[in-house]
């Protein structure tokens, strides 16, 4: 296995995983303000990316292409609404419920592949849908409300991932324009702050450099994972693609006491064993594959 790969994707989903602390660092700004500021910086590192990797022109041409034009910005659209409604989780003490959602993310993939790809299931993936299922009703009836973080975020990061897949585009080229789709509004929207006087971008050089670095965390780990997963077995990135959301769990319930209690415990159970039999599934399917080829 090439190591290299393996490292730069495990680097990716342990960023992302220690990424609630960093927006509890910033907890002092609103959600919309942070939004705004990770969406600006992001757009501009990855100008400067692109600038740097001689890919501008590989920017303007497919701006220039009308059905790939509208379909990253509607994925801009939708990646900017699971930003969010992360930022908006992790700096309500909802941390627990947002881990939850990327636990649920690879099933919703599954159903999504079914219904807009036509894509067949095994038994063992209908039994990871199934179990995962029982995980968030038991959630819904013992919490005593909908997990509407959860789903959200797991099914935006869903429909994020199908569009996607209608245009298979370099991964800093695709998310400079579903940046750039947003990016309008996010500039108005911090423009009406400052004149308002609401903006916090001036507060301490300590949240102006944290917003600013919003443009590097939200872009290295993408570009970590791009690079890696195209170096290793897909089997073994649904593996690590868990890494997040454990390290997510662990820190809201070990560093920030949101509760977990035996309801979660049982749902998550379920969730957990989910997940364990889509890893297995795509471990023995790996395996198919390398004795064909054999």
């Amino acid at each position: 296995m090439n190591k290299s790969g393996l490292f730069a994707t495990l680097a990716a989903y342990v960023i992302w995983g220690l990424l609630p602390i960093y927006w509890k660092l910033l907890a002092s700004v609103s959600s919309e303000e942070i939004l705004a500021h990770r969406i600006v910086w992001s757009f501009i590192f990855l100008l400067l990316l692109l600038y740097v990797q001689k890919a501008l022109p590989k920017f303007t041409g497919a701006l220039k292409n009308p059905f790939t034009r509208r379909l990253f910005f509607l994925n801009g659209l939708i990646i900017s609404m699971n930003w969010f409604i992360y930022i908006w989780a992790v700096n309500h003490n909802f941390i627990v419920e947002a881990s939850l959602g990327y636990y649920i993310n690879p099933i919703v993939s599954i159903i999504f592949g079914v219904f807009f790809f036509r894509e067949k299931l095994s038994r063992i993936e209908w039994l990871a849908i199934l179990l995962a299922t029982i995980g968030v009703l038991i959630l819904t009836i013992g919490y005593g409300k909908f997990p509407w973080i959860s789903l959200a975020l797991a099914f935006s990061f869903g429909f994020y991932g199908v569009v996607k897949k209608q245009r298979p585009l370099e991964s800093t080229v695709s998310l400079t324009i579903e940046t750039l789709a947003p990016l309008p509004i996010a500039i108005l929207f911090l423009g009406y702050m400052g004149v308002s006087g609401q903006e916090t971008f001036t507060s301490s050089g300590f949240v102006t450099t944290g917003l600013v670095l919003t443009g590097v965390i939200t872009a290295v780990p993408l570009l970590l994972f791009g690079f890696g997963a195209q170096r290793i077995p897909f089997t073994v990135v649904g593996f690590l693609q868990f890494v997040a959301p454990t390290l997510s769990l662990a820190i809201g319930v070990l560093l920030y006491d949101e509760p977990f209690t035996g309801t979660h415990l049982i749902a998550f159970t379920f969730i957990w064993s989910a997940a364990f039999v889509f890893t297995l599934n795509g471990l023995l399917i790996r395996k198919k594959q390398l004795r064909k080829v054999a």
